[in-house]
Order: structure tokens, then C-alpha cells, then sequence
């Protein structure tokens, strides 16, 4: 059975960083093609944080993070990561993870994700 379990979340000012994890279990994440970070704020639709191609690494980011969030996958250890710096109260959010087994098109969209993560809240403090 697969399952993705995110981690790190938190309360932290702005300006103030924070890394997210997502491990994987059940499968080793490089049999996912694509594995990405969506976030859902209260009130507000799920949107694409960022994503990651697992051969070789590529990343793509929303434009709202780019700069900032900087995502990784180990391999080693199956997980894949989201560092972000410079947070600002606009990012707090309820932050998945999510993976693709074989990517086709649109990182940037939901339903281009079979699996999913629980979720972990990162809330910014102004």
C-alpha cells in the first residue's frame, strides 16, 4: 500500500524558514515520475506550490514561491523535501504532498496526482 507522510510543518515568523518532508512507504519514491507540493489555505481552493521530476531532478515552482522554496528528493532515504526561506503570512497553509507514477503533462494541476499526503500546517506569523 502506498503512503505519503509529510512532515516539518510549524508556527515560525515571517521572514523565518522552515523544510517540509515527504517520505514515502509501501514503494520507493523513484518509481514516481513526478512528485509535487500543493498547500490549501483556509477558505481558498488547493494550489501548486511546486514540483519535482524524480529522473534527474528537474523542479518547477509557482510563481509565488519562486526564490524562496527550493525543492530535493534522497533517494537513499525516500524522501523528497521543500525548503522555505523568507516565509511570509501568505503561506500559511495546510501543505500535501503528492506523486505521479507516470507523468504525462501539467505539473501544475491536481489531478495529475494519484497519491496524496495528509497534510501538514505551516502557519506564519506577521
Amino acid at each position: 500500500q502506498v503512503q505519503l507522510v509529510e512532515s516539518g510543518g510549524g508556527l515560525v515568523q515571517a521572514g523565518g524558514s522552515l523544510r517540509l518532508s515527504c517520505a514515502a512507504s509501501g514503494r520507493t519514491f523513484s518509481i514516481y515520475s513526478m512528485a509535487a507540493w500543493f498547500r490549501q489555505a483556509p477558505g481558498k481552493e488547493r494550489e501548486f506550490v511546486a514540483a519535482i521530476r524524480w529522473n534527474g531532478g528537474t523542479t518547477y515552482y509557482a510563481g509565488s514561491v519562486k526564490g524562496r522554496f527550493t525543492g530535493s528528493r534522497d533517494n537513499a532515504k525516500n524522501t523528497m523535501y521543500l525548503q522555505m526561506n523568507n516565509l511570509k503570512p501568505d503561506d500559511t497553509a495546510l501543505y500535501y504532498c503528492a506523486a505521479c507514477m507516470n507523468y504525462q503533462r501539467n505539473y501544475y494541476q491536481e489531478r495529475t496526482y494519484e497519491y496524496w499526503g495528509q497534510g501538514t500546517q505551516v502557519t506564519v506569523s506577521s
